[in-house]
C-alpha cells in the first residue's frame, strides 16, 4: 500500500496523548524542590489528593472508549486480505489485525509501550511489519521488522536518535526513513534493503530537517521534504542510484510545500502548497519539462492529504474546510477539474490511502460523536459513497451516541478590524442540555501551529453531557486552517496577541445570558498550556481555575532547553533568544514573569521524560505558585513524555482535572 498520510485532525489539548505542538526537547527535570512532594510510585503529586472512586465510576463509561486508525492494507489483486490498524485493549495502543469488515481484531503486537506508524511489507502475505517504537515517551523512535511467522521482533536501527517518516517501496524491497543519530541534530536519510541484510545505510546526509515522503513507482527515486518552519518548506528528489539530490521547489518560494507523492506512472508529483495565496492547494509537478499545473487554486480551503492509486484509475485529496474534512477526486488523474465524494456522515478524515491494486481507498473516520474507525471505499462506487464499508466499530463504553453533544461552530468579535469589520474568531462551542447558566471550560489548543477540529474528546463529552459544563475550544490567531495571513498574526513581537483573542471570548462569554461568567476555567496542552498561564496572568479576575498541561511557563528556558533537533524550528515560531532584544521580549511575554499576578487555582500536569517541553517548564511555575502561596496542584508522570499515552496515566490525568474543576470551579 502506499504510504498513509497523517491523520487530518489537530489537537484541542485533552489529556489523552498529546501530539504535536511546542517541538521536541531536552527531557528530564531541573532538579527544582517542591515543597510537599510525594513520591507515589508511577508519579509524584503535590496537594493532589488520592483519585476519588466516585469520580472514577461516573466517568468510566467515558474512559473506556477506544478508536481504532488504519495503518496498512495487505490485498492480493482486488481482494483486501487483511488492514493492519492501530488501537488500544490494554495500557498502550497496539497492532492489530482485521481480516473482515466488522470482523475480530487479532493483535499482533504485545508491547509496554504504545506501537508508532506500522507497514506491511508488500510481497510478505501481511507477515512482514516495520513499525516505529520509543520508551518512557522519549519520542526516540526507533525502527523495528516483526516477522509474524516466528513472532520476533527485530531492531534495525542503533537505538540512539530519533528516527521517522517510515516509507516502504511498491515492490516491498526498500524502506526509507529520517534519523537524527548522527550528531543529534540534522535528519539523514537511511535505505533498508529488505530483501537482504536489512541494515539501514545512510544515503543522504541532511542539514536541518529533511524527510523522506515516498518512493518513485519503480523504487529508484525518493522525495524528500525539507522543513525550515511550517510555513517555509521545500521539495526535493533523490536519485538513488546516483545519489543526486534535486530541488523541485523554487529556493526563493519561501512558501510551504508538503504532502508530495509521486503520481502512478512517476512522471509527475502531486503536492500541496501555498504559493498561489491564502490557502494550500493541490499542485502537479511535471518531472521532466518542470512544469507546475495548479489543480484546486479555486478552493478557498487547505487542501491537507493527497492519495493516488498504484494502478493509475484514481487520485483523491482531502480539503480541511471550516474544521471539517471534505473528500475529493479528480475527475480525470491528468486534470484539473475535480468532485466532492459525500460521505455519507461529517466528520474527520486521517490515514487516508489506497490498497497496492488500486481497488479501494481505505482511510480512518471521527467525529465530535463518533471515536475514530476504519472504512474502506471501493474505487467503483466513489459515485456511491454510501457504500463505504465500516471494519472497525470501537466501543463507546456503552454510552449511547444520542446522549453525546455534538458542537456547534461560533464565531466571536475579537480586538482589531479586517476591511473595517471586527476580526472574527472561530470556535467550537459544546452547549450542555438544559437552560443554563451554565459553567464554562475554554479548551485552547497546542501548536500554535494546528488546528482544534470537532474530533471524539471524552473529557469534552463528560463536562457537557454529564456535568453540565459548556466548552469553548477556539482557534485564535496564529492557529493553521484559515489562510497564510491568520496563521502569520501571531509571529514574533504579536505573540501576545493570540492571548488577546481569549481575552475577548471573555468579553464575549459575559453577553451570553446562558453562560456563567463567574465560573470560568481554562484548559490547554502544550502551546496551549502556556497559552492557559498567560491567561491567568492577563486576566485573574474573569478566571476561577487553570489547567496546564505540558506547558511552556518561560519562552527562554524552554527554547534553551529543547532538543538541538528541533530548536531552529521552534526560533522560527517563538523569536531566537540569542538575539538579545528578542530574549527581552520572550522573558516579558513568559508567564513565569508575570506569574505573581495568578489568583487563579492552577493544577499543573506533565510527563517526566517529556522531550518537547521539559519537565523543568512545569516545576518553575510551581514553584513560583508555592511560594507566593498560591493554590496549585501538580501530578508529573514517570515515563510519560509529552502527554499521556498508556492508558493508566491517561486515566489518573482526566479523573484528577475532573476533581479538580469540581473543586475550583464548580463549586
Amino acid at each position: 500500500m502506499r504510504t498513509f498520510h497523517r491523520a487530518a485532525w489537530g489537537l484541542a489539548g485533552v489529556c489523552l496523548g498529546l501530539a504535536g505542538g511546542c517541538g521536541p526537547g531536552g527531557a528530564g527535570s531541573g532538579a527544582i524542590r517542591l515543597t510537599g512532594a510525594e513520591d507515589k510510585g508511577d508519579y509524584v503529586v503535590v496537594n493532589v489528593p488520592p483519585p476519588r472512586a466516585d469520580v472514577r465510576e461516573r466517568m468510566l463509561q467515558f474512559l473506556n472508549v477506544r478508536s481504532a486508525s488504519v495503518q496498512s492494507v495487505d490485498d492480493d489483486g482486488g481482494t483486501i486480505r487483511s488492514l493492519l490498524i492501530s488501537t488500544r485493549f490494554g495500557n498502550a495502543a497496539q497492532l492489530h489485525r482485521v481480516t473482515t469488515p466488522g470482523g475480530a481484531r487479532t493483535q499482533l503486537t504485545f508491547f509496554d509501550e504504545p506501537v508508532g506508524p506500522a507497514r506491511y511489507i508488500p510481497g510478505s502475505n501481511g507477515n512482514r511489519i516495520l513499525l516505529l517504537r520509543d520508551a518512557g515517551g522519549s519520542e526516540d523512535y526507533q525502527v523495528f521488522h516483526h516477522d509474524l511467522t516466528t513472532g520476533k521482533t527485530t531492531r534495525l536501527t542503533a537505538g540512539k536518535g530519533q528516527h521517522g517518516a517510515l516509507v516502504v517501496s511498491r515492490d516491498g524491497r526498500q524502506a526509507a526513513f529520517y534519523g537524527t543519530g548522527r550528531n543529534g541534530r540534522d535528519y539523514d536519510t537511511y535505505l533498508v534493503d529488505l530483501g537482504g541484510d536489512m541494515q539501514p545505510k545512510l544515503i543522504f546526509e541532511g542539514k536541518g530537517a529533511i524527510s523522506p515522503s515516498g518512493f518513485s513507482p519503480d523504487g529508484r527515486r525518493l522525495l524528500l521534504q525539507e522543513t525550515i518552519s511550517v510555513k517555509e518548506s521545500y521539495i526535493h528528489l533523490l536519485d538513488l542510484d546516483t545519489r543526486q539530490v534535486r530541488r523541485l521547489t523554487p529556493e526563493s518560494d519561501k512558501f510551504a510545500y508538503d504532502n508530495a507523492t509521486f503520481s502512478a506512472d512517476g512522471r509527475s508529483v502531486f503536492y500541496c502548497s501555498d504559493r498561489g495565496g491564502e490557502f494550500s492547494s493541490l499542485y502537479r509537478h511535471d518531472l521532466a519539462g518542470g512544469q507546475v499545473q495548479p489543480i484546486t487554486a479555486s478552493l478557498p480551503w487547505d487542501v491537507d492529504s493527497v492519495a493516488v492509486s498504484p494502478a493509475g484509475n484514481a487520485v483523491v485529496f482531502v480539503a480541511n474546510e471550516d474544521g471539517m474534512s471534505r473528500l475529493y477526486r479528480l475527475d480525470r488523474v491528468d486534470g484539473t477539474s475535480y468532485s466532492p465524494i459525500r460521505l455519507p456522515f461529517d466528520g474527520l478524515i486521517g490515514g487516508m490511502g489506497f490498497n497496492n491494486a488500486g481497488t479501494h481507498l481505505c482511510l480512518t473516520l471521527a467525529a465530535a460523536d463518533m471515536p475514530g474507525d476504519v472504512f474502506t471505499l471501493a474505487v467503483a462506487d466513489f459515485d456511491q459513497p454510501q457504500n463505504l464499508t465500516r471494519w472497525t466499530y470501537s466501543e463507546m463504553g456503552g454510552l449511547d451516541p444520542q446522549r453525546l453533544i455534538k458542537p456547534t461552530l461560533i464565531h466571536y468579535p475579537t480586538f482589531d478590524s479586517v476591511d473595517g469589520r471586527p476580526r472574527m474568531i472561530p470556535a467550537y462551542y459544546y452547549r450542555p442540555r438544559g437552560a443554563g447558566p451554565f459553567p464554562v471550560v475554554v479548551s485552547i489548543h497546542g501548536g500554535p501551529e494546528a488546528q482544534a477540529r470537532p474530533s471524539f474528546s471524552s473529557f469534552n463529552q463528560y463536562l457537557a453531557s454529564e456535568l453540565g459544563v459548556a466548552v469553548l475550544v477556539p482557534n485564535v490567531r496564529g492557529s493553521t486552517g484559515y489562510g497564510r495571513t491568520y496563521h502569520m498574526l501571531d509571529d514574533g513581537m504579536k505573540r501576545e496577541d493570540s492571548v488577546r483573542d481569549i481575552g475577548q471570548l471573555l468579553v464575549w462569554i459575559a453577553l451570553q445570558g446562558e453562560l456563567d461568567s463567574k465560573r470560568v476555567a481554562v484548559y490547554g496542552g502544550s502551546y496551549g498550556g502556556y497559552m492557559v498561564l498567560a491567561c491567568l496572568t492577563k486576566y485573574p479576575d474573569r478566571i476561577k481555575a487553570g489547567v496546564n498541561i505540558v506547558g511552556i511557563a518561560n519562552f527562554v528556558s524552554f527554547l534553551e532547553r529543547t532538543s538541538d533537533y528541533r530548536r531552529d524550528l521552534r526560533r522560527v515560531e517563538y523569536g531566537d533568544e540569542r538575539d538579545p532584544a528578542m530574549r527581552k521580549f520572550l522573558a516579558d511575554i513568559s508567564p513565569l514573569t508575570h506569574a505573581k499576578n495568578i489568583r487563579s487555582a492552577l493544577f499543573v500536569l506533565h510527563g517526566q521524560n517529556d522531550p518537547r517541553v521539559p519537565v523543568y517548564e512545569a516545576e518553575q511555575i510551581v514553584r513560583q505558585q508555592q511560594q507566593a502561596g498560591r493554590p496549585v496542584w501538580y501530578w508529573m508522570a514517570k515515563g510519560e513524555g509529552h502527554g499521556f499515552r498508556k492508558r493508566s496515566n491517561s486515566d489518573l490525568a482526566t479523573i484528577f482535572s475532573i476533581m479538580f474543576l469540581e473543586e475550583h470551579l464548580l463549586k
